[in-house]
């Protein structure tokens, strides 16, 4: 049996809350150029092009790419066979403390009502799911405000099917227009009860840019949604254009037989997301 301390965890997080501020995946850098290259509107190229600049020079500085540097989203998957010394949400909640110091990130938590501010960034957000083996895998979104408040979640009548489900996505990101900084990432959840729904959407944007749901008539409807999306015209920072998003990863469970329960999670194009296994 593999143990696993609270400092060691603690270690771990600090790493992820630095890196995935300051570096993006090598999925999203390539879905971002790519976009650069393909984008029809001159200005959505120039803004991508600075989009392409500005994550290049937090790389090279160590500096965030972006001022809002997120609430700590955290999705854990905990091997049975591990013994835990210490506590696994505390080590964590002390990696963020330590990471969000230390990288000099903004700390955002605040009470809903007073808006005092918790001072270091948490509590952090973790959901843990127990697995078979002996290992500890840690995936850390850091979730900016811009776009988690174009969010939205509707429980849908189940006649409305699966055109139910494409109008309120576009419904959705019509409205959200600009202001989540497109080009963006899609996670719908689609089915469980209204917080399965919304657990899946957002799991769904730790998924690779470019990679499809194993399941076929999922993986149509995330190619069909992306090219209504697209054809929307938002365009980069809402600019106008053919590139609004990146990506659109769809995530489904079984429902209730009286509800279609539908989230969408918009990410911005900086789509920063980290993991380690311990």
């Amino acid at each position: 049996m593999k143990t696993i301390s609270e400092n060691t965890i603690s270690d771990a997080v600090r790493e992820l809350c630095i890196e995935a501020a300051t570096k993006l995946d090598e999925d999203v850098k390539a879905a971002i150029k790519n976009a650069a290259e393909t984008e029809e509107s001159p200005l959505g190229r120039d803004v991508l092009k600075q989009i392409v600049d500005n994550y290049e020079l937090a790389e090279e500085k160590g500096a965030p790419m972006c001022q809002d540097t997120g609430i700590a989203v955290f999705f854990v998957e905990l091997g049975r066979d591990i013994k835990l010394e210490g506590s696994l949400e505390e080590g964590i909640n002390q990696g963020v403390r330590r990471g969000y110091e230390d990288g000099y990130l903004r700390k955002s938590v605040c009470d809903p009502f007073s808006r005092k501010n918790t001072g270091d960034n948490t509590p952090a957000i973790i959901h843990t799911t127990v697995v078979e083996g002996d290992t500890l895998k840690i995936k850390f979104a850091p979730k900016g405000a811009g776009s988690e408040n174009m969010s939205q979640l509707r429980m849908l009548k189940p006649a409305q099917g699966v055109e139910g489900v494409k109008d309120f996505v576009y419904e959705a990101v019509k409205t959200a227009g600009g202001n989540p900084c497109p080009p963006i990432v899609l996670g719908i959840g689609i089915g469980g009860n209204f917080e399965k729904s919304a657990i899946l959407s957002k799991k769904a944007l730790l998924r690779k840019i470019g990679s499809k749901n194993s399941d076929p008539e999922l993986a149509a409807l995330e190619a069909e949604l992306l090219i209504g999306v697209n054809k929307l015209g938002i365009g980069p920072m809402g600019f106008g254009g053919i590139k609004t998003a990146l990506a659109i990863h769809v995530e489904s469970a079984p429902c209730h037989i009286a509800s279609l329960p539908v989230a969408i999670n918009v990410q911005c194009h900086a789509d920063r997301h980290k993991e380690v296994e311990l």
